[in-house]
């Protein structure tokens, strides 16, 4: 029945978020649920999970429904408040902490590798965790919405200090609750403001990396958009005027003065904008070994520069 219901309001994934809906009725997990596939479920658990069909029916994103996603192994908490974290964003978690690694190892000349395939919760015993070395790396997360970046970094890179910065001020709210629920909340700093107005002056010249996914969907393009992304995503925090570049293009022009030389910047941009911002980076001839990195389907996904030793 949930499947019929959220394939005929035009879901492309019906039979999976029908899944999602009923084992967050049902309250569990995917083994749980296989296991008593066959079981009859109580007349309240049906009557809820039709409540959530017609949610679903809506164009209320699942996420929101069930008031949380997964991203780099780890379950954050979102509501409308934020943007829904995607997997094509861990492009950007996993290109700095191959670039930590590669410091702490004293091979910074050598190329990153491709982004590695998605681990689970327990990973930071292995993968990409950088070992504390007795020194703090100073990161900036800018448009942080729910924390995902911020906070996968600081739970795999225990050294790590992080500034999380936001313009909204609900959006860092579930970015707090989402580092308590990690447990980071001594490595993380909120910072209401944007873009890097917010950070202290004494750090200029001292930030290891400066991350973001910023807006970069041209407001002209909105209605052309999923009405899951359109009607119940914040605005801020998806559309921009212009181009779509005006973030990147500020962020550009404004990390040099907070970099460390041979910091770097990092920023996912939308499908064919990766381009124009690298060539915005090599226009503005403070940064070297611009690259461009492909997200897991192949998709230029993060644009990346270092501050030259120069500049």
């Amino acid at each position: 029945m949930g499947r019929e219901h959220l394939a005929a309001s035009g879901s492309a994934e019906a039979p999976i978020e029908a899944e999602v809906l009923l084992r967050h009725v049902l309250q569990l997990d995917r083994a749980a649920f296989y296991a008593r596939w066959d079981r009859p479920i109580s007349e309240d658990a049906w009557s809820w999970f039709q409540r959530v069909l017609g949610e679903r029916a809506t164009g209320r994103p699942v996420p929101y429904i069930v008031g949380q996603r997964e991203f780099m192994g780890l379950t954050f908490a979102v509501d409308e408040r934020v943007m829904i974290p995607r997997p094509e964003t861990e492009v950007l978690v996993e290109i700095v902490l191959e670039e930590l690694k590669k410091r702490e190892h004293g091979n910074a000349g050598t190329p990153t590798p491709a982004p590695r395939a998605r681990g689970g919760a327990g990973e930071r015993e292995g993968g990409s965790e950088i070992q504390d070395p007795g020194s703090k790396i100073q990161i900036v997360d800018v448009g942080t919405g729910s924390g995902c970046i911020a906070i996968a970094l600081a739970h795999r890179c225990s050294h790590a200090k992080v500034y999380a910065i936001d313009v909204s001020p609900e959006a860092l709210e579930v970015a707090r609750i989402n580092a308590a629920r990690h447990g980071v909340n001594g490595q993380v700093e909120f910072l209401p403001g944007d873009l890097l107005t917010p950070l202290p002056s004494q750090l200029a010249g001292c930030i290891d990396a400066i991350v973001s996914n910023p807006p970069y969907v041209p407001l002209a393009q909105r209605g052309a958009l999923p009405r899951e992304i359109r009607d119940f995503e914040p605005a801020v925090a998806v559309f921009i005027d212009g181009d779509g570049l005006a973030a990147h293009r500020r962020l550009i022009a404004d990390a040099p003065g907070w970099l460390r030389r041979s910091g770097w910047l990092a920023m996912e941009v939308g499908a064919g904008q990766a381009d124009a911002v690298s060539g915005a980076m090599r226009d503005d001839g403070r940064y070297a070994r611009i690259r461009v990195v492909a997200d897991y389907g192949g998709t230029p996904r993060v644009v990346v520069g270092e501050r030259a030793a120069s500049s």
